[in-house]
């Protein structure tokens, strides 16, 4: 239950990206300077956090030993998820966001086939291909059908090609996340701890943010001061606070499918987090009757999963004291 905890706690400060986000974009500010300054804010931090734990050199050859996959991952688990997610943010609410990012329950079960533990056997160490845990994929399909009732008040108030804008990226960004954060996991098998694996990883990015900002600059320009100190908030609360201990989270039940999701079942509390900010923030009304029973569906869902982790827990804990 301690993973599930810290996967709550982590949505809590993840859920400031969709509002501050989307305040940005309501204030005319550039997707581009909301991504690449969030990555250019966290790293001074994360330094400073990694130097202070003494950890820089293990980190350093770490990212030496296999720098093109390692550079692959990391911009799959931070472009392709932040760099989308920023896009959006000026076609939806944030709430909205949040709500369809909780696809990334899905994508995380049905990953499953793409990794292999090493079992131990009468005749020695195999390599056995991950199951999809059906449990975990049943309860998943419950959140997905929340996000399903929430966008259909939207589907029906805006054009096609604007629901698109807004749901398409949120639906990549949902799949690379828990693609590049496993395979970073699958890559280190535990050589870094959290601080070390999101500073290497954000570090790994750099030029691609980079150029982000330069194409930023040469297209609108300098980003406002309002955008920077909001997104120097994003970095520290989402890119620094939430992404340590999601991953912290993820780290304490790695090898175990079903636990995983579950822990990427608690990412759907952003959407209440997210939309109670942007009521008091941004001052938006309440979402319809509609999206509600789709947020309380979502709700359900997350309770599931952390009800089935709790209960197969008991039954591993029993059987290993037998």
């Amino acid at each position: 239950m301690k993973a599930i905890w810290l996967g709550i706690l982590s949505s809590l400060f993840f859920a400031v990206t969709f509002v501050l986000n989307r305040s940005m974009e309501m204030s005319g500010g550039s997707w581009l300077w909301s991504a690449s300054l969030r990555y250019f804010f966290m790293v001074p931090f994360l330094i400073a956090i990694v130097a202070w734990r003494g950890g820089l050199r293990d980190m350093k050859d770490a990212m030496a030993a296999r720098p093109a996959p390692f550079f692959i991952w990391s911009v799959v688990a931070f472009v392709l998820f932040y760099a989308p997610l920023t896009f959006s943010a000026a076609y939806s609410p944030g709430w909205l966001l949040a709500g369809t990012w909780q696809l990334t329950i899905v994508a995380g079960v049905l990953l499953a086939p793409f990794f292999v533990i090493v079992v131990k056997t009468s005749a020695g160490e195999k390599k056995v291909r991950q199951q999809i845990p059906l449990i975990s994929l049943g309860i998943s399909l419950i959140i997905f059908a929340g996000v399903v009732l929430i966008q259909i008040p939207n589907a029906k108030s805006v054009e096609l090609q604007t629901l698109l804008l807004g749901i398409l990226p949120v639906i990549i960004a949902a799949f690379a996340y828990p693609l590049g954060n496993r395979k970073m996991m699958d890559l280190l098998q535990g050589r870094l701890d959290t601080f070390q694996r999101v500073l290497a990883m954000t570090l790994m990015t750099l030029p691609v943010w980079a150029l982000f900002a330069v194409y930023a600059l040469m297209t609108v320009g300098l980003p406002s001061m309002s955008q920077v100190v909001q997104s120097l908030i994003v970095a520290v609360s989402s890119g620094v606070i939430a992404t340590t201990l999601f991953f912290m989270a993820t780290d304490l039940v790695q090898g175990d499918q079903g636990k995983l999701a579950a822990v990427e079942a608690t990412q759907s509390t952003e959407l209440i987090f997210a939309m109670i900010g942007e009521i008091i923030i941004l001052h938006i009304a309440l979402p319809g009757a509609l999206s509600l029973v789709g947020i309380g569906v979502i709700i359900i869902g997350m309770a599931l999963h952390s009800y089935q982790t709790a209960v197969a827990g008991k039954k591993r804990l029993r059987a290993s004291n037998a």
